[in-house]
């Protein structure tokens, strides 16, 4: 016999934990976290690194330095924007 069709059981918590995601219960306590905690450091992290890459360019530093700089900016700066459209989403959902 497969186990095609069976629902794999889990712990009761973590079916509760999930209709309360699905249903939009837990949307209005990850607002505060994204908008106050997550989104200001994925902020500061991208200023930081593109003033580093700014003070690397202006000393003349390794243009290898600089390449790995723009490259983790880049990174950063689409971890900032998930995090936004994210908050946002909630917001919208709240």
């Amino acid at each position: 016999m497969s186990g095609r069709g069976r629902a794999i059981a889990s712990p009761a918590i973590f079916r509760t934990a999930w209709r309360g995601v699905v249903r939009g219960v837990m949307y209005p306590a990850m607002l505060p976290v994204l908008a106050t905690f997550l989104l200001p450091i994925a902020l500061a992290a991208v200023t930081i690194v593109l003033f580093l890459g700014l003070f690397n360019m202006m000393r003349g530093g390794s243009p290898n330095t600089s390449q790995r700089l723009m490259r983790l900016r880049v990174l950063l700066q689409f971890v900032a924007i998930v995090i936004a459209m994210l908050a946002i989403w909630v917001m919208g959902r709240s």
